[in-house]
């Protein structure tokens, strides 16, 4: 579950989380739009009972993270973008199509960390 799109943070949550699931981590995961499963789409809230969860928020709100909780009880781990990135997302572009190297290694990190958690929560299981 990820969320803070429309902001930069947002986007290079997208783009970490999609490099994850399509490149690092592709037969262990999968995202979901969160705002189906908070809207209680009941296949989304199904699959989030069942599966391990782990939130990705682009801000420190954790809007993903309480919208989970709220709809499916707690998640099997969280990131928060913003606690990654620190001020480096500052410098980033607000649109992928303008992504610079500073884009691209705050995606990669974003990415390692939620590979990382993957990781501990399969451990876990």
């Amino acid at each position: 579950m990820r969320s803070g799109i429309g902001k930069v943070h947002g986007l290079l949550t997208r783009e970490a989380t999609y490099l994850v699931i399509d490149e690092i981590e592709p037969e262990q995961t999968e995202t979901m739009c969160l705002g189906l499963f908070v809207k209680g789409e009941a296949e989304a809230v199904e699959a989030v009972k069942t599966q391990p969860c782990i939130t990705v928020d682009g801000c420190p709100k954790q809007c993903a993270k309480l919208g989970t909780e709220k709809h499916s009880g707690p998640v099997s781990g969280e990131i928060v973008v913003s606690e990654i990135l620190g001020t480096t997302a500052a410098s980033c572009s607000r649109s992928s199509r303008g992504a610079s190297q500073v884009d691209k290694d705050a995606v990669s990190a974003i990415a390692e960390k939620i590979a990382l958690e993957v990781d501990k929560v399969l451990a876990n299981r």
